[in-house]
């Protein structure tokens, strides 16, 4: 029935500070999500991004649309 499910907290970034990106290795091909600064480029890694499942779970804990792409880094 699902009255006991756990509900999923989400965690807030700070927009105005912060842009979710996907930083991508060339050679090996790794993804890693996670937050790069608007003002000085620096970035925080969050998860390693394997699968579809996974960019579903990043989009969900932090609350980005599905409908907003996030730019990939090299």
């Amino acid at each position: 029935m699902g009255l006991f499910r756990k509900k999923k907290d989400q965690i807030a970034y700070d927009s105005q500070k912060k842009r979710p990106v996907i930083k991508c290795s060339i050679c090996t091909g790794e993804q890693v999500a996670g937050f790069q600064d608007i003002h000085n480029g620096t970035f925080e890694d969050v998860m390693l991004i394997r699968g579809k499942e996974d960019m579903k779970a990043f989009r969900e804990k932090y609350g980005i649309p599905q409908d907003t792409e996030i730019p990939k880094i090299y």
